[in-house]
């Protein structure tokens, strides 16, 4: 079966400048550096990694809200271009983080619903209440609400009325970038139970990115961990926490509070994730890595398939003792 998005060596490089002065030295941030991935029909793949990691970038540069700088994007089979932005609108949209900033403050929820339904000719004008009415009951809210402002509602209700607008061109593609972290920790429940719900009725492909790991194991089938740019491991939900095979993810996970930590110790990381327009040669998170070797500093790992739909850019990453070799840690 075709994947519904295939990703092949996606880049996003930004040009920067070492001082505030007209003709100081340009650096290049590689905010994503060669991502590769598929996600097919109703599956959600959930993308984690610490703030920097360039999750955000990802999603944005995927559905062409920033242009890539290479790589090639295919959904449904199809090479996408600047060309297809409109197109791809109708295929694929994305819930931002703060609901509040997300939506426009001097429409009403009626005409932010129905503003896309209207753009691409998906109602006139004698349907579109109906429809309206039809994506608010939805996605749980009273039609009495659709001559209301955003800030007139709750945080909850005004990330509702997102997913409405999200759902409202049909999209087969949604991606939830951070969609839940600036709620409550009651109303992240409904909307992450309502996200299920929603993919089980209307047959929907999730791309979720979040912080939270707890909120991608509920979320997620399978999981891509970001390190500076680059997807480090991808496996499915059950694997990745059960046998986590990349440092980086071992060190992640060890710091989600638990009362069960089946033995695992907490792997502290030392030092800040390096300069993405400086990074160190070789592996990117060697500096911070227990179990760095030489090889480590002079080689970048590539993202190879050690275990069957396991995922994993690391030169060791099935060493069962996950200590560093013979004494030597490059960048400590």
């Amino acid at each position: 079966m075709a994947h519904l998005l295939e990703v092949r060596d996606l880049k996003k490089h930004f040009a920067s400048h070492s001082g505030f002065f007209a003709g100081s030295e340009k650096n290049t941030v590689r905010a994503v550096d060669g991502v590769s991935f598929t996600v097919d029909q109703g599956e959600t793949l959930g993308l984690v990694g610490e703030s920097g990691s360039g999750k955000s970038t990802l999603v944005r540069t995927l559905l062409y809200l920033d242009l890539p700088t290479s790589g090639e994007v295919y959904f449904d089979g199809q090479l996408l271009t600047k060309k297809e932005t409109v197109w791809l609108r109708r295929r694929a949209q994305i819930v931002f983080q703060d609901p509040y900033t997300s939506l426009p403050p001097r429409m009403r929820v009626w005409e932010i619903i129905a503003e896309p339904l209207l753009i691409h000719h998906l109602a006139d004008r004698h349907s579109v209440s109906e429809r309206v009415s039809q994506l608010l009951e939805d996605v749980g809210l009273q039609t009495m609400i659709a001559d209301k402002y955003p800030h007139q509602l709750s945080g909850g209700m005004r990330q509702r009325v997102g997913i409405a607008k999200a759902l409202s061109v049909q999209p087969a593609l949604v991606v939830a970038d951070e969609s839940v972290s600036a709620l409550d920790a009651s109303v992240q429940s409904q909307i992450l139970n309502l996200f299920k719900d929603l993919q089980e009725r209307h047959n929907l492909t999730y791309i979720f990115v979040s912080h939270d790991l707890g909120v991608v194991k509920y979320m997620s089938h399978r999981i891509a961990v970001m390190y500076l740019g680059e997807i480090v491991e991808l496996a499915t939900t059950e694997e990745l926490y059960a046998h986590p095979l990349s440092p980086y993810t071992r060190a992640l996970l060890s710091a989600v509070p638990s009362i069960h930590r089946d033995g695992r110790e907490r792997i502290r990381l030392e030092g800040d994730p390096p300069d993405p327009a400086n990074p160190p040669s070789g592996c990117k998170f060697h500096p911070r890595c227990a179990i760095a070797h030489k090889l480590c500093s002079q080689e970048a790992p590539q993202l190879k398939e050690w275990l069957p739909g396991r995922y994993v850019a690391c030169h060791f990453a099935l060493d069962s003792n996950h200590t560093a070799r013979g004494g030597e840690v490059s960048g400590v």
